[in-house]
């Protein structure tokens, strides 16, 4: 196994205007989870997705969407609960808002015992994130007993805080980091959204910091339109610049897909540079898309898309 994404995958009901106002939306599938096992796969990586989903129509339908994008469904389970589901609505300038529908859901149930048939143990890179972890206690169980079987085994875990507020408080959502960052070989923490209120700054070098003194081995701080910070524990540190998108229709799953795409490429055989300026471009491309996964990145568009940056950046 290349990549094995574990969490939440969910229905998703986007609008292209304010949940205040929008009257007709679009139905389809999301969820942190979902959207980057999708992004992975899309690069050619032997992706699985480890999740539970509701006993449900949605819950079959989820399972159908994730295999036609390549996706391995093979321990995505049925489980007790529904499908979760969320609503977003976006403005043109890529704003959104969210009203989730996931409380007791069949995902939210998961626990390390649901792990038990899935190939841990051979897999190059776990990807989770703190969204899962903030699903319930059995969860963030789950989510740390994935970390420590991958990298006890030799693989590498990386972990995005994705921080929630409205699933958890900062403090608790600070503990999961703290408990999961000895484990990980990359946690990829957005710069405030996810800085501020875990570590307590906005600086995304003293935020580097403080994950790397937390046990992790490196850090990518993602800054929007300012790129990303990449620090590692023998004091290197080197800027990423940020692609600027052709053009930003909705801005829902964009960090999603830049961890998918470099948790795919680490796996590949990539250098820790070269995943993340692959995320970066990937992140980008998912712009142009409406929902989660409306906008997929092939291999192709971001290694020309990368191609056209270093020439810019050569010639600039």
């Amino acid at each position: 196994m290349d990549v094995m994404v574990v969490g939440e995958p969910l229905v998703e009901f986007s609008a292209s205007g304010p949940l205040t106002e929008a009257d007709t939306f679009r139905l389809s599938f999301s969820g942190d989870a979902l959207n980057a096992a999708v992004a992975a796969a899309a690069t050619g990586a032997h992706v699985a997705l480890v999740t539970l989903v509701g006993d449900d129509e949605f819950g079959e339908r989820l399972i159908r969407f994730a295999a036609a994008h390549g996706v391995d469904t093979r321990w995505m389970r049925r489980g007790v609960g529904s499908t979760g589901a969320y609503a977003v609505g976006a403005d043109p300038s890529g704003e959104r808002a969210f009203t989730y529908m996931r409380a007791c859901s069949a995902a939210s149930r998961m626990g390390p015992d649901d792990l038990a048939a899935a190939p841990l143990e051979e897999t190059a890179v776990l990807l989770v994130s703190g969204v899962t972890a903030a699903l319930s206690e059995s969860c963030a169980r789950a989510v740390l007993h994935a970390a420590r079987t991958v990298d006890a085994a030799g693989g590498r875990v990386v972990y995005d805080p994705n921080y929630r507020w409205r699933l958890t408080g900062a403090e608790a959502a600070a503990a999961t980091l703290a408990s999961v960052a000895p484990w990980v070989a990359l946690v990829t923490p957005s710069s405030p959204g996810d800085t501020l209120p875990l570590l307590g700054t906005a600086d995304p070098a003293e935020a580097a910091r403080a994950c790397l003194a937390l046990g992790a081995r490196a850090v990518a701080v993602t800054r929007g339109p300012d790129g990303v910070l990449l620090a590692d524990g023998q004091g290197t540190a080197q800027e990423v610049p940020a692609i600027p998108a052709a053009a930003i229709v909705d801005q829902t799953g964009a960090g999603d897909a830049f961890a998918g795409t470099l948790a795919a490429r680490l796996a590949l055989g990539a250098s820790l540079r070269e995943a993340v300026r692959a995320g970066t471009a990937a992140a980008a491309i998912s712009l142009e898309g409406q929902g989660g996964t409306g906008r997929v990145a092939t291999p192709e568009e971001i290694d020309r898309l990368l191609a056209g940056t270093t020439r810019n950046e050569l010639s600039g």
